[in-house]
């Protein structure tokens, strides 16, 4: 349905000594190298190595690559033979690097957190604390580090060699990266669906707001030799180089971190749950057609042309395309991915970290913040559901990835339907058939529930590792944000029985119809 982008999102970016930009895919797990003139991409950290899920990186005065590791709060360098070896695993949510001669900077992305000098023993040095999720940071021209709060809109400053912090400018709109072009003007990016950079100008405070029009979810930015300034976004990945008047031109094209989730809507649109962001496919590409973060499941709604998605952050939710408004029915919950809508209206969700089935009334939207929400329990006892689909008569399947079945949910529990699946994700049901994404052996099988054995339906798919056998991060770290995204390859059927399956191996949605066998 799209075509693979060379970078699964891309967060922090840096300039090597051999030239090429240095992209950091927090989502991918992995670092690549960029040549900005021919476009070629060189993976140079793979994300079955030590480094989880890379966030920002810089070089020092050796050339050596310094890295954030941010879920499992670690930090890395890589020497020039590509050797990784541990700084510091001793930072809470490392995010902001910067490298000032042999000296490194660290800040963390918690409310609170603090910016740190570590020394090559794994010391630190608190030179900042209290801030409110730091971010991309860099020593400007007067010797001073300058550093985001995202939550609080401000810039702050503070030398490296001590002395208390100093606020430099506020009222900036979700600052995420803090930058200095080759003239030394201060350039700060903001996250969110309208890209902003705010250029300031003069010391006197003037700014310059710049808001290109494609550019949603910016993260991170770095200035060549020639003053060119080539932006990241966290959500739908790429390079584009950024001209002072706001005009982008891609670089590395922009696809999906994921996929995880994916539905036919009525429209006929295939949308994509994709971490940061939910993407519609059509045309051959993934267009970004909302930020909302760490969104996994996804179900078309039967009536009123929503969609219906669950968060790593616990909720349950639909999203209205059209008014591009949402409405949250559950929070709360642990880990809740696929979801799916009962003839009654009401919502299945899969609630992986719980082990259990649960519906979600949607006629029931959350008024109070805190605490799990009210559901019914449709199962309970399992290993690890991770999808849910609805068959005949209202009739509901659940896959459990850790016990390798699809069970029918009756009122006296599961009954397994097929047993002895390597790893089942996403599961739907076309005709009466189940149609369950095997991510073990990268396939899909058809079972028809009164036989129970499957039959492959197509093989050597560019599915994600299961659990386990990539990355191994846990759900939540210290902070209580979501960690590193669990693999989830999700399915749906089309009306014509089509097939639409997320292959999160390659960041695309694959079509599969139906082949001609003859006879």
């Amino acid at each position: 349905m799209n075509r693979p982008g060379p970078l699964r999102g891309s967060n922090g970016v840096a300039f090597g000594p051999d030239g090429r930009l240095y992209v950091a895919q927090f989502v991918a797990g992995r670092i690549s190298a960029l040549d900005l003139d021919s476009g070629d991409v060189e993976h140079v950290v793979d994300e079955r190595g030590p480094v989880q899920a890379p966030d920002d990186l810089a070089f020092g005065a050796d050339g050596s690559m310094y890295i954030t590791d941010l879920t499992p709060g670690r930090v890395w360098r890589r020497d020039h033979a590509g050797t990784v070896t541990l700084v510091s695993d001793d930072v809470a949510v490392p995010n902001g690097i910067a490298c000032v001669g042999d000296r490194l900077f660290v800040n963390e992305m918690c409310a609170g957190g603090r910016l740190l000098e570590l020394a090559a023993d794994g010391g630190q040095t608190v030179l900042a604390e209290d801030l409110m999720l730091g971010n991309a940071m860099q020593l400007g021209p007067d010797g001073m580090l300058y550093y985001p709060h995202m939550l609080t809109g401000e810039v702050h400053r503070v030398s490296p060699d001590g002395g208390g912090p100093e606020v430099v400018a506020t009222g900036v709109d979700a600052p995420v990266a803090v930058r200095f072009d080759r003239a030394g003007t201060l350039t700060v990016l903001s996250r969110g669906v309208e890209g902003i950079v705010t250029r300031f100008e003069s010391s006197a405070g003037g700014r310059r707001r710049v808001t290109p029009g494609d550019l949603s979810g910016m993260d991170n930015a770095a200035f060549d030799a020639e003053n060119r300034m080539f932006v990241s976004r966290f959500a739908a990945g790429g390079i584009a180089e950024l001209a002072p008047d706001g005009r982008a031109r891609e670089i590395a094209t922009p696809g999906l971190a994921g996929p995880y989730g994916v539905a036919v809507h009525f429209s006929g649109t295939v949308f994509a749950a994709d971490n940061y962001q939910l993407a519609g496919l059509e045309g051959g590409r993934a267009d970004t057609r909302e930020l909302l973060l760490l969104t996994h499941g996804v179900a078309a709604a039967t009536e009123g042309g929503g969609l219906h998605l669950t968060s790593q952050f616990g909720t349950v939710r639909t999203y209205d395309p059209e008014a591009r408004s949402v409405i949250t029915h559950a929070e709360g919950l642990a880990r809740p991915t696929g979801i799916a809508e009962l003839p009654d209206g009401g919502l299945v969700v899969a609630e992986t970290g719980a082990g259990r089935v649960v519906k979600v009334d949607p006629a029931d939207a959350v008024t109070t913040a805190g605490g799990v929400s009210d559901v019914v329990v449709l199962a309970d006892g399992l290993a690890e559901p991770v999808d849910v689909a609805i068959g005949t008569h209202g009739s509901c399947y659940v896959t459990d990835e850790h016990a390798g079945t699809v069970g029918l949910i009756t009122e006296t529990g599961v009954e397994i339907v097929v047993d002895g699946l390597d790893a089942p994700h996403g599961v739907t049901v076309a005709d009466g058939v189940v149609f369950v994404v095997e991510a073990g052996r990268r396939r899909v099988v058809a079972v028809d529930p009164d036989v129970g054995e499957p039959v492959v339906v197509a093989d050597e798919l560019p599915l994600a590792f299961p659990a386990g056998r990539g990355r191994t991060q846990p759900a939540l770290f210290s902070h209580g944000l979501p960690g590193v995204a669990v693999p989830f390859a999700g399915i749906d059927a089309g009306p014509d029985g089509t097939l639409y399956v997320a292959a999160g191996g390659e960041g695309t949605v694959l079509c599969l119809t139906a082949c001609a066998t003859g006879e």
